[in-house]
């Protein structure tokens, strides 16, 4: 039986439905408003940037798309069970699933960390996408062809820089993760696959964690010349979302201007 025929460009995902998470702010919101762009249905998960969440459903009235703001702590899993529920049941079902909740936290050398650091470190950027992925597993395999798409860090490929010891640790998992689980979901129909930004300027992550002298710094060293946007960022996730490559999956997409190449 020869493969049906592909669906063009700009049609591979209207009508999809997404949950991305973290999306009230930075690489989170430019992601759902791509998707929107798009002709998705997003469901837009926020832990404090109400205003960011708001203004994507907004935009999502004036295309003409569905979206809903979900408010929830993802580090906690009753939580983050409840946000999938809801996006499942807002949308009607799940087509894609884009696991963008994450944080540094703080910067802190081996001998500085406490149990409780780790905790809170862990919790937000391993623990709560496998439980929002545990969660919305059933509706993805449902709704097959699927995707997922996990966001990592350039510091889970290098290490990152001092003090990013647990963070960059996570990040890590998150790319192992991501192949471990194309493995056991692909027979289910459900493609995973990652995106590991680098310096991507913008968004409140490198507002918080990153001095203009770091980054004018990491800056001299990138072969293009320039920071990452999280426009860049949004379009590799709906590349990877869409069903314009459907034989890709357990991959991960290095977005870093050329520092670091696997």
């Amino acid at each position: 039986m020869s493969p049906a025929t592909p669906l063009p460009p700009h049609q591979r995902l209207v009508g999809k439905r997404a949950l991305v998470t973290a999306a009230g702010q930075g690489l989170g919101a430019a992601i759902a408003a791509e998707l929107l762009a798009r002709s998705c249905d997003v469901a837009v998960h926020y832990r404090s940037s109400v205003a960011g969440a708001e203004t994507l459903v907004t935009r999502a009235v004036e295309l003409g798309r569905r979206a809903v703001a979900i408010p929830a702590d993802l580090s906690d899993r009753a939580s983050a069970e409840t946000c999938v529920d809801r996006a499942i049941e807002a949308l009607g079902g799940l087509d894609i699933l884009v696991n963008n909740a994450g944080d540094l936290v703080g910067r802190r050398s081996l001998a500085e960390i406490d149990a409780d650091f780790l905790r809170a470190s862990l919790a937000i950027n391993l623990e709560s996408m496998i439980w929002v992925t545990r969660r919305a597993r059933p509706a993805l395999e449902a709704a097959a062809p699927a995707a997922i798409v996990n966001l990592a860090s350039l510091a889970g490929r290098k290490g990152g820089h001092s003090g990013s010891l647990v963070y960059s640790t996570a990040k890590g998992a998150v790319i192992t993760w991501t192949r471990a689980l194309a493995a056991e979901l692909g027979p289910k129909g459900v493609r995973v696959n990652c995106v590991a930004p680098g310096l991507i300027l913008g968004s409140a992550f490198h507002a918080t964690h990153t001095t203009a002298e770091s980054a004018a710094a990491t800056v001299a060293g990138i072969p293009l010349g320039r920071a990452g946007s999280p426009e860049d960022v949004a379009r590799a996730v709906a590349y990877f979302a869409s069903e314009y490559d459907g034989f890709v999956t357990g991959a991960t997409l290095d977005l870093n201007g050329g520092v670091y190449c696997a």
